[in-house]
């Protein structure tokens, strides 16, 4: 088994201006080996009346991920002597199972909450009246030696640069969500809908340098996708340049830049391992990190 990259990680939410709180959640973990796999997801709360409670819907989404792909990874790569599975099983664990996993325990998770934090008799609220006040989207994906995989529900991004330098958005959705309208977790038999990247590692020289996940007061601080393409790609510039410290100090900055921008919370995940050697790294992009979008 090739050893692990080593990934730097990063992850930063700002509040969105003049909203009552943060309706975002996220974490990044682990160093990519078959051990430690590298995880990372957010979560966006909705945060309308109608999803009062969507601030806790996100926290469960985000952990809730977290813990379905830690076992993803030991099913990869079994602890001991034990075979791990082809690499068509998990394809069809990543695209089937682990999504109906994911939303179910999430709906587990939110009734009990809610069952513990009614304030008085309500006879009359369906089990999906009571979900639908901690709708959420989610972003996450986790990275083996064996594979990167990464599920998608409602807007947000999953953003990635190749070692060749080309960004794509690989859980885009065909079509665009119409106005403030998204999928989330609080859909009735949300799992069919859950978009699916799935990734084989066939060599480390084939590895991104750069993963993301970002909630949409990212994407939407930008006058077009070009603009977000080119922050990331910008991103991965000034830490080749700058390294993992500056960045990582910069961050907040950037993002209260983007939720200002956006008028929403803003949130951003990400892992970079550098390219070597350093000295062939492409000449910086004449784009500036920091993001910069029309004023709403």
């Amino acid at each position: 088994m090739p050893a692990a990259q080593h990934w730097e990680t990063f992850r930063e939410s700002v509040q969105g201006a003049h909203k009552a709180r943060n309706q975002d959640y996220c974490e990044v973990e682990g160093n990519g080996s078959a051990q430690e796999p590298l995880i990372m997801a957010v979560a966006d709360g909705h945060g309308s009346a109608v999803h009062a409670r969507s601030h806790q819907g996100s926290h469960y989404a985000v952990d809730l991920f977290v813990a379905e792909a830690r076992l993803f990874g030991r099913l990869a790569h079994p602890p001991g002597d034990d075979r791990p599975p082809s690499l068509a099983w998990l394809m069809h664990y990543a695209q089937h199972t682990f999504p109906r996993q994911l939303v179910h325990a999430w709906r587990e998770k939110v009734l009990g909450h809610w069952e513990r934090h009614r304030t008085h008799e309500e006879p009359g609220v369906s089990e999906d009246d009571k979900v639908l006040l901690y709708g959420s989207t989610f972003v996450g994906a986790v990275l083996t030696p064996r594979v990167f995989a990464a599920w998608q529900l409602g807007d947000g991004e999953l953003t990635v640069m190749s070692g060749a330098g080309s960004v794509s958005v690989p859980l885009a959705p065909a079509e665009a969500d119409l106005g403030d309208e998204t999928e989330s977790l609080c859909t009735p038999r949300a799992w069919l809908r859950v978009r699916t990247h799935w990734d084989p590692v066939t060599e480390p020289a084939r590895l991104p340098l750069l993963i993301a996940c970002s909630t949409d007061g990212l994407s939407k601080s930008f006058t077009d996708d070009l603009g977000f393409r080119q922050f990331i790609a910008g991103l991965e510039d000034r830490l080749a340049q700058d390294g993992a410290s500056r960045v990582r100090a910069d961050l907040p900055q950037w993002l209260g830049k983007a939720s200002r921008h956006s008028g929403d919370d803003t949130t951003l995940v990400a892992a970079w391992h550098p390219a070597a050697p350093p000295t062939a790294h492409p000449a910086p992009h004449d784009v500036p990190t920091e993001p910069h979008g029309s004023d709403r």
